[in-house]
């Protein structure tokens, strides 16, 4: 399992002067938030974020966005609100994990209202800041990776929901690798 401090490291290598503090508040807040929850795969729930947040320190991203990994599924997954992340985290980060709630709203979206493209195209032109969706890109491939552990039928809907949507935003992003992936898995 990844390990918070090598989250911080990775940043701190990456970004000189970074605020490693905010990740450590964010890593606690996450743990406490998530706290006996389980994924399907029988982890604690904390093992997702912490993936999310280290694809994110690999994509060199800064603190900001790292921290979002982390607190990515608190607001969607807790009772916790978004003007309580706003008092912990400030306005930065209370942008992007806004920002990853409105991307789950429209993921909800009935199949007969969903045609890829123009969900592509409205979750691309919704956000103000491109790390909504590189958070959203790395929280995807993490579940992806780990899709095996889901029934079949929820297994077949989300493999094609990310050839549909995920994988062609990450191609338009220039993400080949995390492209590819995301096809592989799917």
């Amino acid at each position: 399992m990844i390990r918070i401090e090598d989250i911080l490291e990775k940043v701190g290598h990456n970004h000189q002067g970074a605020d490693l503090d905010l990740l450590r508040r964010a890593y606690f807040f996450s743990a406490r938030e998530h706290k006996g929850q389980m994924r399907a795969s029988g982890e604690p729930y904390l093992v997702h974020p912490l993936e999310v947040a280290n694809i994110l320190a690999d994509m060199r991203l800064d603190e900001v966005a790292v921290s979002t990994g982390l607190l990515h599924d608190v607001v969607e997954d807790t009772l916790v609100d978004l003007e309580t992340i706003r008092q912990y985290f400030g306005d930065d980060v209370t942008g992007l994990v806004d920002g990853l709630t409105k991307i789950a709203q429209i993921s909800n979206i009935s199949k007969e209202e969903q045609q890829a493209e123009n969900v592509r195209k409205m979750v691309l032109a919704m956000v103000n800041d491109v790390r909504v969706v590189l958070i959203k890109l790395a929280d995807r491939l993490h579940n992806m990776r780990t899709l095996h552990f889901l029934k079949p039928e929820k297994r077949q809907r989300i493999a094609q929901e990310t050839m549909d949507i995920y994988a062609p935003i990450a191609h338009r992003l220039g993400m080949g690798k995390i492209r590819g992936e995301l096809e592989d898995l799917s």
